[in-house]
This record gives structure tokens, sequence and C-alpha cells, in this order.
């Protein structure tokens, strides 16, 4: 929508920052139970990997971005319906890989989250505990990626505007929907995210 709306680049910046307050709002409200360890560990691989990629985010045309984002929705889709084997636990170490390829993802297409819950969850973590872990990730690497957009001038007054406009919204979210979750059937929830993420990858590579 926010592609719709603004544009493929802006809505990247745009969703950055709201996402930058959303997250740190669900971080502060699961705060005791965030995974300090896994934290630090993906913290030392999305930092370079998420300047890096911000960096190229601002030399990529936009029609690119735009078809990329919708290939990235629907491959999130279909690689969690065909994966032939529940995923086994990831040892500690191997966050610092995955926040690195996820900080490179999430630089150049806006977000990674429906391609990082699989590992978080693996690891054995539930409820609050994994969604202020990877809200505290997501937030080192959206703060990374201000900073890499700044220096690639990417990050516009207006769309700054917008994405702190955005930023009440999102937290109250974050209240709102830390309540529902408890309330929602979790087949009708994924269900739901996978019709969105459908639908929209598809518009988003025809249309381009």
């Amino acid at each position: 929508m926010l592609v719709w709306a603004v544009g493929a680049r802006d809505a990247v910046v745009v969703l950055t920052i709201a996402q930058l307050v959303g997250n740190g709002s669900r971080v502060l409200l699961n705060r005791q139970d965030v995974n300090t360890a896994i934290l630090r560990r993906f913290a030392l691989g999305a930092i370079p990997l998420s300047l890096l990629g911000g960096l190229l985010f601002a030399s990529t045309p936009s029609t690119v971005l735009t078809r990329l984002l919708g290939a990235f929705l629907l491959a999130a889709v279909i690689w969690r319906h065909t994966s032939p084997t529940p995923m086994r636990r990831p040892p500690l170490a191997r966050f610092t890989w995955l926040g690195a390829i996820f900080g490179f993802l999430s630089a150049i297409l806006g977000s990674a989250g429906p391609v990082m819950a699989p590992f978080f969850l693996a690891y054995g973590l539930v409820k609050s505990a994994y969604i202020g872990t990877e809200a505290a990730c997501t937030v080192v690497i959206h703060a990374t990626k201000l900073a890499a957009y700044r220096s690639g001038g990417v990050l516009a007054g207006s769309a700054a505007l917008v994405g702190l406009a955005l930023a009440p919204v999102m937290v109250a979210g974050s209240w709102l929907g830390k309540r529902l979750l408890e309330r929602t059937p979790e087949h009708v929830f994924v269900l739901l995210i996978d019709c969105v993420l459908v639908v929209s990858g598809v518009l988003l590579l025809v249309r381009g």
C-alpha cells in the first residue's frame, strides 16, 4: 500500500521509520523476555550488511525495487509452505549469519520479517520472548538502515515526516495486537497473512 501511495523508494524509507518506532514499542512491552544473547549475535552480522544494503538501495532503480519486493513476498509464502522438513534449532552462532542476510535483505526490500520468523521460532522462542527478541533485532537493522539511507541521500524530509506520522499508529497497533493475538486462532491468522502477501506480491510484480 505504501508503494502505491508514495513510490517504492520512499515506501521503504517510510516503512523503516515507522517500523523502528513500532518494533521499539514491542521491545518495551516485552523487555523482560528479550534474549540478549541472540540480540548480540544478530547485531554483529546485521549492522555491517544493513549499511551495505542501504547504500546499494540508494542507487537501485525504483521499478527494480518494486518487482524485487513483489517477488520477495511471494517467495516468503512459497518457502514456508514447501519446506520439506521442520526446521532444526539453529545454534546461537548462526544468528550472526542470519543477521547479515536479513539486514541486507531488509535494507533493499524494506522488511525481512516474513522469512526471519521461522529461525527465531525454531530456536524455541515463543510468545513474548519471540516478539521481544525479534523486535529488538529488527530495531538494530532499521536504525542502521536509516544511517545508510541518509548517507546515500534517499532519506527525504517528506518521507521522514510520513514515517513519523505513522509512528503513533504503530505503537497503538503493537499494544492492540498483543491483546488480539491471544484470541485469534493460529490457522486463521496464518491464512490472513498468506492471502495479503500473495495478493500484494502479484500486484507489485505485474505493475512494477
